[in-house]
Order: C-alpha cells, then structure tokens, then sequence
C-alpha cells in the first residue's frame, strides 16, 4: 500500500513538473526598453492594430477605443477585455516590449499570470517580434484612459489558473513565423496574416468541449454563445473560395459584398471584422490573404450523406408565407436584386448544412458592412415579432428546398434554440 501511495505521489509530482514546463517554454528574456519608440514604428502599430481588429474586443460599445471592458460570453462564463491604454494602473503603462511579446507570444500576462484564450494568443503567437513591438509601440502612444479592468465572471474550475496551466499545456504550444519556401511571397504573406495576425482559426474552426480548436484548420464552426456558424473557407459548398478569381476575394474582403457573378454578402459577426479591419487593409495585403484562402487544400467528404426531402407541408407552407414576406426583395424565384439583395436560388449560405446564420438573419435582421465600395448597404428587417418559430422553419425550409437548392428542412425546435 505504502509502495503503490509513493507511486502516485511521484505520478503527481511528474504531472505538475510536466504541466508547469509546458507553460513556461520558450519564454524570451525580458528585458528593459533600449530605445524609444520611432515614429514609423507607432505608424505601422496603428495599421497591425487595424489587421489584427484590436478594438473590436478591446472597445465597449460607445466607449474609449482601446479603453477594454467589453464582455466575451463564453461557455465557461464571461471574459472582460483588459485596457490598452498606456495607464499605469489600468492599462499599458507599466509594460515592457518584451511583456507585451509576452502576451501575444506565450499567452502571460506582465505579472505572470497566465491569460485566457479568448485572446486569441493561440494564433497571434504566430506573430513577429517586430510587429508585436510596432503593435506595443501604438498602443502607448493612445490617450490614457482611465477604465479599470472589469473582472471576469467564470464558473468553478474555469476561473483558477490550475485549470488555465492544465488547458495550456494540452492545448497550446508558443509558435513561430512559418515559411514556404515552395510558395509566393504573397502566399506567405497571406499565410502569416490569416493564419497570425488575423486569427481566422479563432472563429473558423469547431470546438471540442473544454474550447479549444478541434478539427481541421479553418474548417468551420458555431461560434460559442452567439451560436453563429462561421463557414468552412475549404469547403466549396460553405466559404472555400478555390474557384474565385483572386479580384473576385478580394472584392469580399474588402467590401463585405461579393461580386455580382457570385452574389451576397458578409453577415452577423464577419460585418464587425470587415467594418473594423479588413476594409482598411493595403492593396497587397488584401490579395495576399486571397492568394492564400484561394489556395487552402479542398476539404473533401468522401461519400456525403445525401439531404432528406423537405416536406411537402414545410414547402407549401413556407411557399405562402415567402410570397407574403420576402418575394419583394428577394424575387419569386429567389433571384433577388445584388447587390442589394442577395439571390437565394444557389446561394450556398442557403443551403449549408448549418442553418443557423438563416435563422439569426431572418429572427434578427441586419446589414451589410458599410464600405467605400458599398457606403448606404441595404438591411434585412427582424422577423422576430414578425414569425412564429413554426413559421419561420416552414419559410426557410421553402427556401433551402426551391429553385434548385437542395438543403435540409429547419424545424420549430431548430429555431426556438437559436430563438433563445
């Protein structure tokens, strides 16, 4: 008994040892600041702070950009981003270059706490160590804010940095720019800011239970909490974009609405990202990331399953309630009026196998990102008061089963879930 009790002890002391080395690997000496920071430093800071998205979740709604405080939901509580700033207290103020490499690079915080995922260090470790520097270098040159970090709200055992350790050490290892040789410099280029700097895999992948990125690489996934399917970009049936010319990708990255031979637009949570960050990139750096997602390996099913018919009822039923409430937009055979309105007869976003995001739209509503390209976008109006949750599976069963589509019926439990 004695034998196998120092057994497990030694097992546990081996864990610990074992966890705490793979948290604390490939941790750069931190070192004071050399030199102040020069001005194209703080200038090439504010565009990486822009392709990044930064202030998308280190701004609350109406508040001071950078200032934090807007809540993540997650579902192990909420997560409240930190303040920016160059506060001494609240913010950045007390911070090195190499703290804030850090952050981005190994996922701790100045005082060595280890942070939670959903800053996305899983992806932006990914990064150069000249661009988290340029990146550090803007956000101290911004107006000191005052807002004192909010702290999160997480159930037991999710708010314990024990957990966090553990988490970490299954899930996350620091990474490094990757480079192909056998590839184009905007390839690599586009490779380093979807794969890094962009963090793409932090919503367009699917997630295993504790939350961590589970499957293929960009192969699509409900995006926790908001319930949001973020499409497959290697999938041809979801958001692959393999047989787009490359002006045609960057045409959506740019505008948020997609060229009139491919039809629609971006919604839900992708209009933030087109709004705050991917309309302001450069020319190059937005054909580097089609360049990129145009050359993502296809993502093949081998023998799909094929789509049970829809019910004549939801089709009949449905059939009557889009001529009641959508065919003047959206045309009697769903043909639509782009860029306006989108078409719904081979429309992909129609008839994926998710129809979550055709169930926020039509409950909710909403518009396409406002863009240079695209400045007075049109709106869809909620339904929401409009449709019962019976009504609205019968009109969107109607639409992902006419006009040649050939998608899955939604039922009323379908909608009454994402209703919620």
């Amino acid at each position: 008994m004695k034998r196998v009790l120092i057994a497990v002890v030694l097992l546990l002391v081996a864990v610990v040892a074992l966890v705490l080395a793979l948290n604390f690997r490939d941790e750069a000496p931190l070192l004071a600041d050399a030199a102040p920071f020069t001005a194209q430093q703080v200038a090439r800071g504010a565009y990486l702070a822009r392709a990044g998205n930064c202030a998308g979740c280190h701004t609350e709604r109406g508040g001071v950009p950078y200032a934090g405080g807007r809540g993540i939901a997650t579902p192990f509580g909420t997560v409240f981003a930190p303040n920016l700033t160059p506060h001494p207290q609240h913010g950045l103020g007390g911070w090195t270059s190499a703290l804030f490499w850090r952050a981005m690079h190994n996922g701790r915080s100045a005082d060595g706490r280890l942070l939670y995922p959903v800053f996305p260090y899983t992806e932006l470790t990914h990064i150069t160590r000249e661009d988290s520097d340029a990146l550090f270098a803007y956000l101290r040159s911004l107006p000191v804010a005052d807002t004192p970090n909010r702290p999160h709200v997480l159930s037991f055992p999710y708010d314990t940095q024990a957990a966090l350790a553990v988490w970490r050490a299954a899930f996350f290892r620091p990474g490094s720019v990757a480079h192909d040789a056998g590839r184009s410099a905007a390839w690599n280029r586009g490779a380093y800011l979807v794969e890094g700097l962009g963090h793409c895999n932090a919503c367009h992948s699917s997630r295993n239970a504790l939350g961590a990125s589970s499957g293929i690489a960009l192969g699509g996934g409900l995006i926790p909490i908001q319930n949001w399917y973020a499409p497959s970009l290697n999938d041809a049936d979801e958001a692959g974009v393999a047989d787009w010319t490359l002006p045609q990708i960057v045409t959506l990255l740019q505008s948020g609405v997609a060229h009139p031979s491919r039809g629609g637009s971006v919604t839900g949570p992708m209009v933030e990202v087109v709004t705050g960050s991917l309309q302001h990139l450069s020319a190059d750096d937005l054909l580097a990331m089609a360049t990129y997602l145009k050359a993502l390996p296809p993502h093949d099913v081998k023998d799909p399953p094929k789509p049970a018919p829809i019910s004549a009822a939801a089709m009949e039923h449905g059939g009557k309630l889009y001529e009641q409430h959508c065919v003047g937009c959206h045309g009697k055979q769903g043909e639509g009026a782009p860029p306006a309105y989108p078409p719904l007869a081979g429309n992909r976003a129609v008839t994926m196998a998710s129809a979550a995001n055709l169930v926020h739209i039509v409950l909710e509503g909403g518009f396409a990102p406002s863009t240079p390209a695209n400045p007075r976008p049109y709106g869809m109006p909620p339904f929401a008061t409009v449709l019962s949750d019976a009504e609205l599976a019968s009109v969107l069963s109607h639409v992902r089963g006419s006009w040649g589509n050939a998608g899955t019926e939604v039922s009323p439990l379908d909608v009454a879930r994402l209703r919620k």
